[in-house]
């Protein structure tokens, strides 16, 4: 426990003493004094009058140097925390430029790049707001517009013709504004400034495709109108900001100027780590789903596909009970169900406060769990706690925004949408219903508690779930662990190859034109590929796209899965919302309950063709829960690999240490090493032999079918029905990488069939979060499987697959680097300190069986079994 005093609202939570044993830890991190500087000389006096007429009398030191070293013509990476003010740092060089070229014939041009359409709206506010504050109307002559996807086209055609500067996403960009770069001439010939915010979220597959829209912008820049670009990248605090938007922008990492130090000042945060009672249950046994889904992805997250459960238990066989530290063998509280009671707890207080959830599902129930519990206290208290997440109407978000801005709200329970820069001052606390998944992520959201120097409360609760325990009785790993670096690879030739067939139509790519891609040799090598496969023709002059069809649409930035699902009041034709594509199924079949704001709607039919979910108002004391079953198959017959590399011993040796000798792949890439050709015949699996130990690389197909549902009685779960449903197969077709090992490879080291599943899926968990190290991806680029007896291997089977369509690259290099991989994660397993398992090694913070079952000792036996058959 922290001995300094911790924030007064702390006694609100523990319910002055009664919730005490709940608090796991507490810290309180000191407060921070601003540093401010005076205005550059070179801004604009009328823009200045305009910040200090809205209370910013003189910039944080950070906005100068930021602001001053973009004026100067440098890319700017800003790295500093939420609430620091980064937008004044791009706003102020971006919009004086802008406004000395009012006179001029050809003025300047601003591009603004968010994530989410809800940021470029909230930015656009905030923009508007500054300009009709400069003096004399100053501000009246510069053209301001969102556009995107949802722009109607008279608008659209407005925004090319005359605005000075456009608010839009990465999508929009790619799929639209690049294609049709002729009807944006006048904008990209322009264009002076491009602000990227929210830089920390392009990581993994989504970054590296960002990485090259950005240089495709760049390149028609240049043609439009010769001259460079100058780019500010707005980042949360991570792990080598200057790197990472080097990288994005494909430029040096001297051509970045860096500014981390932030200067802003930051009220005293108190945070609480916090583990829900247990809960007293006659007859409760715990038990596993079987091993599953290393990297599953929750329906909070708009850019990555979710992965499979295990298919290699049946319905019903118990797992082995796994021991966590501080775990128990009684059932906890749920963390929906505490942070419900914190925050009606915090509302009542008067408190205003943001409750962050995994899923839609969790911050409707937390609202509605919190006006049930205000309401007996004040009807009227009770209506000031709403919910907050993806698949809101535009409008009703933004009435949402406006109401916990003002105090209307008092509560807001949210999903992650609300963890990006969208301006939501003055709060009082935080809740965070488990682990985010990064801490990047973590004190992001703990970020919007105290924003403009005030004092503010962050509480984590931990789910049930052993990594969540592990981190609530761990404080070290969640104050003291450093922040994680983003990770993306432009030269994926995945990601690449369909980036370069855009550029191609958008204008034939030249020879001079690779280096903006990459490496030289391996762009080129990347189009002889797309040559010799026709999508692209080669001539003297350069690689031309000859397709009718577009080929921005090759590319599926974020693997959404295709357009939105609509959710409609039958009666009414009112649109309630959205779902993703992926999650329609699971969300909004024929029968399920769907919660908006409190109020329930049974979905009456579910149109797949029309994307269309029909619903009728109706008060249920039940909701609904999908069981979904899934598998992953293995396209074709293995055809031998040529490299079969043979045994060395049949003995284990001692556990090798991991020295790998650092070199540079044909991508660009830092590796370690490979023993292997680099490529295989595209579309076919191979396979190599360690001895007994077969190794694949190949297409597979994992497949997810929503096969029924129950009705559960609310609150407590009860089971009141199962329905079945009637709904299509969804597949994946991707590109996996496995390893296989036979019976008697188990039974010689010693594992016991009942700890099988637990040392296959910890050392799957393991691997999916090295193969990052040697892959250059992020863990929630892959997908994972592991089971006992496969029907494809005939053996206990570890999967790690690319969770995209098709693949993008990094089970292949797994596949190459298989020793390397191995060892790493057999050592790092090992090495780690904890008894039992840990965040560090063997759980994962996306696991879709909650981290169950795991047995760490085990999967150090058995990848030393398998690592014993390794060639030398």
């Amino acid at each position: 426990m922290s001995d300094v005093a911790a924030h007064p609202l702390l006694d609100v939570l523990l319910a002055g003493g009664a919730r005490a044993d709940r608090l796991t830890h507490v810290r309180t991190l000191p407060a921070r004094p601003g540093v401010s500087a005076d205005w550059p000389a070179w801004a604009d006096p009328a823009l200045v009058a305009a910040y200090r007429s809205l209370g910013v009398e003189r910039p944080w030191a950070h906005q100068a140097v930021a602001a001053s070293a973009a004026w100067e013509g440098r890319h700017v990476a800003l790295a500093t925390s939420t609430g620091s003010g980064k937008s004044l740092a791009f706003w102020l060089p971006a919009l004086t430029a802008v406004g000395r070229d009012l006179p001029a014939q050809r003025r300047g041009a601003v591009l603004y790049l968010s994530p989410t359409k809800a940021l470029a709206a909230d930015q656009l506010a905030a923009l508007e707001r500054v300009l009709a504050a400069m003096p004399d109307g100053a501000g009246r002559g510069l053209r301001v517009a969102t556009c995107d996807g949802d722009t109607p086209t008279e608008e659209r055609r407005w925004t090319q013709d005359y605005a000075d500067v456009v608010l839009t996403n990465p999508d929009f960009l790619h799929f639209s504004l690049l294609p049709n770069h002729r009807r944006w001439a006048r904008l990209l010939r322009a264009l002076r400034y491009v602000v990227v915010d929210e830089g920390h979220t392009y990581r993994g597959v989504f970054g590296a495709h960002v990485s090259l829209v950005l240089r495709r912008l760049a390149r028609l820049v240049e043609h439009h109108r010769g001259g460079t670009l100058t780019f500010v990248v707005a980042s949360a605090t991570s792990a080598e900001p200057a790197a990472s938007a080097a990288r994005l922008l494909g430029v040096g990492a001297d051509d970045v100027a860096a500014v981390v130090a932030d200067a802003s000042p930051s009220g005293r945060r108190t945070v609480a780590l916090w583990q829900p009672p247990e809960v007293a249950s006659s007859g409760f046994t715990r038990s596993g789903a079987g091993a599953g889904a290393g990297a599953g992805v929750g329906d909070d997250d708009p850019w990555l596909l979710p992965d499979p459960l295990d298919p290699g238990h049946a319905e019903g066989e118990q797992a082995p009970v796994v021991t966590v530290e501080g775990g128990s063998d009684h059932p906890r509280r749920t963390a929906t169900a505490e942070v419900a009671d914190l925050l009606a707890d915090l509302a009542a207080h008067g408190a205003r406060t943001l409750a962050f959830t995994r899923s839609r599902r969790g911050a409707e129930s937390v609202a509605q769990a919190a006006r049930d519990h205000l309401r007996p206290v004040s009807t009227d208290l009770s209506r000031r706690v709403a919910a907050y997440r993806g698949g809101y109407l535009p409008e009703e978000r933004r009435e949402l925004e406006q109401a916990i801005r003002t105090g209307a709200l008092l509560g807001l329970a949210t999903t992650n949408a609300l963890e990006l820069g969208v301006d939501i001052s003055g709060l009082d606390a935080v809740l965070i219903a488990g682990w985010p998944g990064t801490r990047m992520s973590l004190w992001q959201q703990a970020g919007r508690a105290g924003r403009a120097g005030a004092d503010g409360l962050v509480a984590f609760v931990a789910r049930e779930d052993p990594l969540d325990t592990y981190l609530v009785t761990h404080p070290e790993a969640v104050f003291d662990a450093p922040l994680e670096a983003t990770v993306f690879d432009p030269a994926n030739r995945y990601v690449l190859a369909p980036q370069l067939c855009a550029a191609a139509q958008e204008v034939p790519l030249r020879t001079e034109d690779l280096a903006r891609f990459g490496e030289p040799g391996h762009v080129r090598a990347v189009l002889d590929e797309l040559v010799e496969g026709g999508a692209l023709r080669r001539r003297p002059s350069g690689w031309y796209w000859t397709h009718a069809q577009p080929a921005a649409s090759m590319a599926d930035l974020r693997g959404s899965g295709g357009r939105p699902v609509r959710v409609v009041e039958a009666p009414t034709g009112r649109l309630l919302g959205t779902v993703d594509a992926g999650s329609a199924d699971g969300q909004v079949h024929d029968g399920a309950v769907y919660v908006h704001q409190g109020a329930t709607f049974v979905v009456d039919h579910l149109d797949l063709t029309d994307r269309v979910a029909l619903v009728v108002r109706r008060d249920v004391d039940h909701g609904t829960w999908s069981r979904e079953v899934m598998t992953i198959a293995i396209e074709d017959a293995p055809m031998v690999d040529p490299t079969v590399v043979e045994p060395v011993e049949t003995t284990p040796p001692p556990p090798p240490a991991v020295e790998p000798v650092e070199t540079t792949s044909s991508a660009g890439v830092v590796s370690t090493g490979s023993t292997t050709a680099d490529s295989t015949t595209a579309g076919s699996t191979v396979t190599r032999a360690w001895g007994p130990i077969t190794w694949g690389l190949g297409p597979v197909e994992v497949t997810s079918q929503v096969v029924s549902f129950e009705r559960r009685r609310l609150p407590d779960l009860q089971v009141l029905g199962t329905e079945p449903l009637d709904l299509p197969e969804r597949s994946l077709p991707t590109t996996a990488v496995w390893w296989s090992a036979p019976d008697f490879v188990l039974r010689a080291a010693g594992l016991d069939p009942d700890v099988v599943p637990g040392a296959l899926h910890a050392a799957e968990h393991a691997s999916i979060g090295l193969l990052p190290l040697l892959a250059t991806c992020d863990r929630w680029d892959l997908g994972g499987i592991s089971t006992d007896l496969h029907a494809d291997t005939g053996q206990a089977t570890v999967f790690v697959y690319d969770a995209y369509p098709g693949g993008a690259g990094f089970a292949e290099r797994g596949y190459h680097l298989g020793a390397v991989w191995l060892r790493a994660t057999r050592d790092a397993i090992a090495a780690c300190p904890c008894d039992h398992g840990c965040p560090a090694c063997v759980q994962s913070p996306k696991c879709g069986t909650y981290n169950s079952p795991l047995d760490k000792a085990a999967a150090v036996t058995l990848l030393d079994a398998v690592l014993a058959h390794a060639p030398s």
